[in-house]
């Protein structure tokens, strides 16, 4: 179980370290796409709720792993109460 959950907050600082990535490599001849940025925030909860605010890098890498951790452990203790049930 600490694995699975684990494997999903480290999934999460890799979508948040991607997204950034991609992000500071757009440009004015490299534009991003109103598809590519809806598909960012689907991926990153937090930085849907604070596009508003400047909020530095960090604090979106930690908050989409701990997102990314908490629905980990959600799925892993709805995993487990499913499977007590059989």
């Amino acid at each position: 179980m600490k694995h699975r959950i684990a494997a999903w907050a480290t999934a999460g600082f890799l979508i948040a370290s991607f997204w950034a990535l991609s992000f500071a490599n757009a440009s004015k001849d490299n534009p991003i796409d109103s598809t590519v940025y809806a598909l960012a925030f689907l991926t990153q909860p937090f930085a849907l709720v604070v596009h508003r605010f400047p909020i530095s890098f960090y604090w979106i890498l930690l908050a989409n792993t701990v997102t990314y951790g908490l629905v980990g452990l959600g799925l892993a203790t709805l995993q487990k109460k499913l499977i007590q049930t059989k």
